[in-house]
């Protein structure tokens, strides 16, 4: 069995909807029941309404008893003789609002679930607030959940860590707020690993985030196995507990032009163009009002086909629907009716054998049918959008300009002139000066003047030049000018400046593969390879001595790894990443996570708030993202 996070979530969710009690066979096996005669009320914050919407849906909350659900925020009436299941994060206000709701009575018992430990003055604060109001009978039980995290796919997760780039690259910001941003993702990461009973042993680049997070995440995990009962021994995965997972933590700035660059690939296409968020879409339908569409592990046809290019996938749906005909037409044809109709089961006029076989097969042709529309819907939004902006052309000329290293001059101006949107147009400039190894200050002005022609806000541009350029004054300058340099940059950036640069050097290799991608690939493999050596190794189940240390004593292959990038995550890493595990023999397996999933404008966003807290940038228009 290989890890699957969203299994081993959905498991703990379902335990703590049936008050804590374990659950007979809950995902693979339909999900499991066990307190159904129990008639509960679940309130949840914004957060963790969040980490249940993809993975619980309104009708699975009643096959567990839950009749009723509300935010914890809004008032609510008093329900008499019904429990009440808190899911909540362990916030101040969350705790003043449980107090308040225990004082007025408004259920008969309250089973309260926090979705990472509750640190102790909380705790505390709910103990008094809760004898003070003589309200404390009523609490059933108090319960760390572990489950700070929102899991999209089985393979898929992100921390929802809002700015989480802008945040570690502000050069205004102090030690203090970097580490509670560091503190509050090794907190998440911590809960993910605790969720698939899991120790991995951890790999990352020294410097910056990714190792500040490893460092503290082994010492986190450390502590944690001293205790005897630990989140690690019982009921762990024993079916790889023969070789644990390998955790490989990486910094956005290892390769920043993924963020950006426009993709061609079904999945992120959608999530970049349409706004997929928490597996949910709107799309125009075709009488002008929204439709709102799932795209999740219950949607074959996503599932299936995610990763191919959109034109394939267009094909794909003709495909399925030819498919979908002839098999109507043949129910219809064995059963007597018109063969020319559409099957809507309403001519089923044939012997009874094939009646049967068709009233049969009607559940399974309708839902074909819908998810055919579905995905003829999205697939005509997505053609929209791709003729209107010239898609196809960004993320041609883009792939080309970091496989080529560079672009035509005349190419670089019809295309910063021609159809596309704002964003578009800083996002393809962007990816220029990333790929470009030498680039002359009159080209460079040549694209900021046609950016200005578009009203285009350019402090994101202005961002990335700004750190190109410390790069190269970096690799000339002498030794004693450098460490000033180096000082300068790293009080600005707070990290090394080589761990922000080395990102504008990852470019894509010939065959189209990420450098992360690649990196993973070697750091799975665990053999000796000069592009993993330097990483650090942490082994929270080793003696301390050994961690930090760039090490060979790790027994590769790996099976199973994490996958975590640090300041905002992409389908087009995911999808990657899955190809590889995939490609492999026998076939491995990657979970991907990340801070935030961001699409390529509100990555750009990020670095033009950051251009603008450095004073770069023109103050023109800001970029309009759909």
């Amino acid at each position: 069995m290989a890890l699957n996070l969203r299994h081993k979530q959905t498991e703990c969710i379902i335990r703590m909807l049936n008050l804590n009690q374990t659950v007979i066979s809950p995902v693979g096996a339909g999900v499991g029941t066990a307190n159904e005669e129990v008639y509960k009320i679940l309130i949840y914050d914004r957060f963790c309404q969040d980490i249940l919407s993809p993975l619980i849906h309104v009708k699975d909350l009643r096959k567990h008893g839950v009749t009723l659900y509300f935010l914890v925020d809004k008032d609510r009436k008093p329900v008499h003789d019904v429990p009440a299941v808190y899911f909540v994060q362990p916030t101040q206000l969350n705790i003043q609002r449980i107090v308040s709701d225990t004082s007025k009575a408004l259920y008969d018992s309250f089973h309260l679930n926090f979705s990472s430990s509750i640190p102790r003055p909380l705790l505390e604060d709910l103990a008094s607030g809760s004898v003070n109001s003589d309200s404390i009978q009523r609490i059933s039980k108090v319960h760390d959940q572990y489950l700070e995290f929102v899991t999209l796919e089985d393979n898929l997760f992100s921390l929802a860590n809002k700015n989480c780039y802008v945040q570690l690259n502000d050069p205004s910001a102090g030690e203090k707020e970097i580490e509670e941003i560091i503190e509050k993702i090794v907190s998440a990461l911590f809960c993910v690993l605790a969720t698939l009973a899991v120790v991995p042993i951890i790999r990352c680049p020294p410097g910056g985030p990714a190792e500040m997070v490893a460092s503290l995440l082994d010492q986190r995990l450390r502590d944690h196995l001293l205790a005897k009962n630990n989140l690690f021994t019982e009921g762990g995965n024993f079916t790889s507990s023969f070789q644990r997972p390998i955790l490989c933590i990486f910094d956005r700035n290892f390769e920043l032009s993924v963020a950006i660059q426009h993709e061609f690939r079904y999945k992120p296409l959608v999530h970049d163009v349409l706004g997929l968020r928490l597996n949910r879409l709107n799309v125009k339908g075709e009488k002008g009002g929204m439709k709102s569409f799932e795209l999740d592990h219950s949607d074959p046809f996503w599932m299936a086909n995610g990763s191919l290019e959109f034109p394939e996938v267009a094909v794909e749906i003709e495909t399925q629907l030819n498919k979908y005909k002839k098999d109507v037409e043949e129910v219809n044809r064995r059963t007597g009716g018109n063969a020319g109709a559409e099957f809507d089961g309403t001519d089923l006029i044939g012997n009874t054998k094939h009646l049967m076989s068709a009233v049969n097969s009607l559940p399974e042709l309708t839902e074909r049918k819908q998810v055919i529309d579905k995905h003829t819907n999205i697939a005509t939004a997505l053609l929209g959008e791709i003729k209107e902006r010239s898609l196809d052309s960004y993320a041609k000329m883009e792939s080309e300009m970091m496989i080529r290293g560079g672009i035509d001059r005349n190419e670089l101006l019809s295309m910063l002139r021609g159809k596309g949107d704002k964003m578009d147009k800083l996002r393809f400039a962007v990816m220029y000066l990333i790929s470009t190894e030498s680039l002359s200050p009159s080209e460079v002005e040549t694209v900021e003047i046609a950016l200005r022609e578009s009203e285009v806000d350019t402090s994101a541009f202005q961002y990335v030049k700004k750190i190109k350029s410390l790069n190269i004054s970096l690799a000339s300058a002498n030794s004693a000018s450098r460490s000033n340099i180096v000082d300068w940059a790293e009080k600005l950036y707070g990290q090394s400046i080589s761990a922000v640069t080395a990102g504008m050097k990852n470019l894509l290799s010939g065959d189209h593969q990420l450098a992360l991608t690649r990196t993973v690939d070697a750091l799975m493999e665990g053999k000796p390879n000069p592009e993993i050596d330097s990483f650090l190794v942490f082994d929270p189940r080793a003696p301390k001595s050994t961690s930090g240390s760039s090490s060979s004593h790790l027994k590769g292959p790996f099976k199973e790894a994490i996958v975590f990038m640090i300041g905002g995550g992409n389908y087009v890493e995911h999808g990657s990443l899955q190809d590889l595990a995939r490609s492999q023999q026998p076939v491995k397996h990657v979970i991907y996570g990340t801070t935030e999933l961001l699409t390529g404008g509100e990555f750009i966003e990020q670095l033009a708030v950051l251009g603008k807290k450095m004073g770069l940038g023109s103050g023109d228009i800001a970029p309009a993202v759909k």
